[in-house]
Order: C-alpha cells, then structure tokens, then sequence
C-alpha cells in the first residue's frame, strides 16, 4: 500500500507526500514540510492558487534542494520562475502522457476549475494513487482498480442548495454559489468512487469545506504504507 500523508487539505492550504518522496501541491508555510524535505525527490504542482502553491515555500524548497525536481504543466511554468525556481529544476508535463521518474511515473490529467488546473495519477512499485482537488467534476476521468484515491468531496449538494437560498433570502452573498461552481461535490465523489475501486481500494476524502468557526484539524496520516519539456511515455 502506498504510504500517505497529508499535510494539509483545504482552503487554508494543500500538501500532501506519497511514500515519502513525492509532494503534491505546496500551499503551505515551510515549517510544515521541513521534517520531509531531505528524502523529497519530486514536487507536483497543479494550479496557480495560494492554497496550493506557495511562493515562499517553492523558492526556499529550490534554494535549499537544488536537484529536486518540479513537475508542472504549463500554465505554471512562468509562475514557478517568478517565484524562484530555476528553469532547470522544472520539468514541463503534458496532460495525459505518463512521465517516468524511475521509483515512480507520472499522468497529469486536466480539470475543470476557474484557472488552470490539473490533477495526478502517480504509479509506485507498491499501488497507484490519483489525486484530485478544486474541480466541478470528473468527467472523462478513469482511475479502475487503483490502490488510494484522493478526490475531493467539498460539499453535499443538498447542504450547499440549502446554504445558498437561505443566504439569498436574508440578502447575503453566498460564497457557497462559487464552490458549486469550481468544487467537487461529495455525491459526484461517491460516484467516482463506485465506478472506479475495487476490493482492496482506500479513498480519502479531500478539500471538505469545515465552517469557519468549526475546528480545523486537517492534518491525517497514513504510515502504511520556461523549462525544458520532459520526455513522455505513451499512456
């Protein structure tokens, strides 16, 4: 079974590191994946936004492990380099061709969100994982029989329905109209979920939107388990 950890999942930021080596998303402060930055060896960035990617942290990650390699699209690469990250630390991934980086290999796919966005699937020597947040769906997504699927599960569409015409009727903005825009609902995650895993499978469910005023302890834990463009391998 792949070994997880995810830092942080939500709007106050987005890390997650597969089997010890491979972060996805970098939306969080420095000191939160400071004890796992020795053994990093791939950094996975899917889109633009604070929560999942951190100036600060990119560029002192770059600064401080300058063989580490960053794995983008290429609606991040300019981005990246303004941030601070050499050119030659960025490997540019195309959506839909797997990317091999020897103890694992790569597919971005495209999703749909408000800016440019993408998710991931990774294949390690011991299970495949896809990751998926900050999208309205799924469609044309296949993932069978994989291993560990983190998918956001935002909202509930008869809870975010709700919120909204109670906000409407008392004459207040509903943010929640934004999310049902640009989030995955968790009934579309379920959905997901059947037609894709099988007996052994794990999901974990990503992004959940936590009230403000509510605790927010998103930290979870698994213990079992312009750059040059990067050369494919069909998938």
């Amino acid at each position: 079974m792949v070994r997880y950890n995810i830092i942080s999942s939500g709007s106050q930021g987005n890390a997650v590191i597969l089997n010890g080596f491979v972060l996805v998303d970098c939306g969080v402060p420095y000191k939160q994946i400071a004890p796992y930055v020795p053994q990093l060896k791939l950094v996975l960035l899917t889109h633009i936004h604070g929560d999942h990617f951190c100036k600060r942290t990119l560029r002192r990650l770059a600064a401080e492990r300058p063989t580490l390699r960053f794995g983008c699209c290429r609606w991040l690469v300019s981005p990246l380099v303004a941030a601070g990250v050499p050119e030659r630390q960025i490997d540019v991934l195309r959506p839909r061709v797997m990317y091999g980086y020897g103890l694992c290999n790569v597919i971005p796919f495209e999703l749909t969100h408000n800016v440019p966005n993408c998710g991931y699937k990774v294949h390690f020597r011991n299970g495949k994982v896809i990751y998926a947040t900050d999208t309205n769906n799924l469609n044309g997504v296949q993932a069978i029989g994989y291993d560990l699927y983190l998918i956001e599960a935002n909202y509930t569409e008869e809870d975010i329905h709700r919120r909204i015409k109670e906000k409407r009727m008392a004459g207040e903005f509903a943010y929640e109209e934004q999310a049902l825009r640009n989030h995955l609902s968790a009934e579309k995650c379920t959905e997901f979920l059947l037609k894709n895993m099988r007996g052994n499978s794990v999901s974990v469910p990503m992004h959940v939107h936590v009230d403000k005023e509510a605790p927010n302890d998103s930290h979870r834990e698994n213990p079992s388990g312009g750059g040059q463009e990067a050369g494919g391998i069909a998938g």
